[in-house]
C-alpha cells in the first residue's frame, strides 16, 4: 500500500527520465500509474518501467512495474504496491484514474495536450512546457547548473540538440537509424562492444559501433524508426552497472518532481489525512 493513497499520481511517459520521476515518487509513498503508447520508443529500456509494456513486467532497482491491461487491473495493482504500466494511445484513459498529479514526462519538446486543469497538481519536464500556462510547475532537465531545479514561473531552457558529453563524445555516442524500417538487435544491452563491430541492422543497412564502449541502450525491435530517429546509445565510459541503474541525471530530474509536489500547496490537503491519523495516535 502506498503511504499517500489519496494523492495518486499519473506519469504520462515511462521513458529513461520519466523513470526516475516514477522510482522517487514511488519511494516516497505515492500510487504511481505510468501510460505509455502501444509501442514505446525509448531507447534505455533497461531503466525504463514503461518498458513493461514489451515484456510484462519490470523490476528496476526494487521497484516493479507490471503492464495493466484496463484500469481496473491498474488499481489492483497499486493496492499490491506495484507500478501499474497503461497504454493510453487516445491520452484520454488516465483521467478515468482522477489523479491529483499529473507529470508529463513525455519529452516531446513541445506540448502536444497538456493542460493546467488536467488534475490539481500538474508537472512537466523539460522544454515546451510553461508553467504558470500549460502546467504549476516545469522542472529543468538539461544538463548543467540548473538541471533538476524546480520552475514556478516560465519555462526550462530550450533543447540545444547537442547530446551531454560523455569522454569527450557527444553525437557520437547516439546511435541513429541510416534508412526507415524496423531495428534487427546484433548486441544486447549492456554488451561491451568494439570499434566496428555490428549493433544492429534495418534491413540491409547496417549500425556500427564508432567507437569501444557499453551498449547502454536500444530500440524494441517492434518499433518501426525512420531515417535519422535516434535508436541506440553507446556508453564510452564501458561500465556495464550504469545500463541497469537509474542515471544521474534521472534521478536529479525525479528529485525535482518530488520537491515540486510536497510544496505544492494544491497538493496539501491530499496529505492532511495521514497528517491527522498520526495525530489521533
Amino acid at each position: 500500500m502506498a503511504f499517500f493513497n489519496r494523492a495518486r499520481v499519473v506519469v504520462r511517459g515511462g521513458g529513461d527520465l520519466g523513470s526516475g520521476a516514477i522510482y522517487r515518487l514511488h519511494r516516497a509513498g505515492f500510487p504511481v500509474v505510468v501510460t505509455e503508447l502501444a509501442a514505446p520508443v525509448f531507447v534505455r529500456r533497461a531503466v525504463s518501467y514503461g518498458e513493461a509494456v514489451y515484456s510484462g513486467e519490470v523490476a528496476i532497482e526494487g521497484v516493479t512495474a507490471r503492464f495493466a491491461p484496463d484500469v481496473d487491473t491498474a488499481r489492483r495493482l497499486l493496492d499490491e504496491g506495484i507500478v501499474p504500466v497503461l497504454v493510453d494511445e487516445s491520452g484520454d484513459v488516465w483521467r478515468a484514474l482522477e489523479p491529483v498529479i499529473v507529470v508529463d514526462a513525455r519529452m516531446q519538446k513541445v506540448n502536444p495536450d497538456t493542460r493546467i486543469d488536467d488534475a490539481p497538481f500538474v508537472v512537466a519536464l523539460g522544454p515546451g512546457y510553461t508553467a504558470g500556462v500549460d502546467c504549476h510547475a516545469v522542472i529543468e532537465t538539461n544538463r548543467g547548473h540548473w538541471l533538476g531545479r524546480v520552475i514556478l514561473d516560465g519555462s526550462a531552457e530550450a533543447d540545444t540538440g547537442e547530446p551531454g558529453p560523455v569522454k569527450g563524445q557527444t553525437h557520437s555516442r547516439v546511435l541513429r537509424a541510416p534508412v526507415a524500417g524496423h531495428v534487427a538487435a546484433h548486441a544486447a544491452i549492456g554488451d561491451r562492444v568494439e570499434t566496428g563491430q555490428l549493433i544492429a541492422t534495418i534491413g540491409e543497412a547496417r549500425i556500427v559501433a564508432p567507437f569501444p564502449g557499453v551498449l547502454r541502450g536500444l530500440i524494441h525491435e517492434r518499433v518501426w524508426v525512420d531515417a535519422g530517429m535516434k535508436i541506440g546509445d553507446l556508453d564510452p565510459r564501458a561500465r556495464r552497472e550504469h545500463c541497469f541503474t537509474i542515471s544521474d541525471k534521472s534521478l536529479a530530474v525525479g528529485g525535482g518532481v518530488l520537491e515540486a509536489v510536497f510544496a505544492a500547496p494544491q497538493v496539501r490537503p491530499y496529505l492532511a489525512e495521514l497528517h491527522e491519523a498520526k495525530r489521533g495516535l
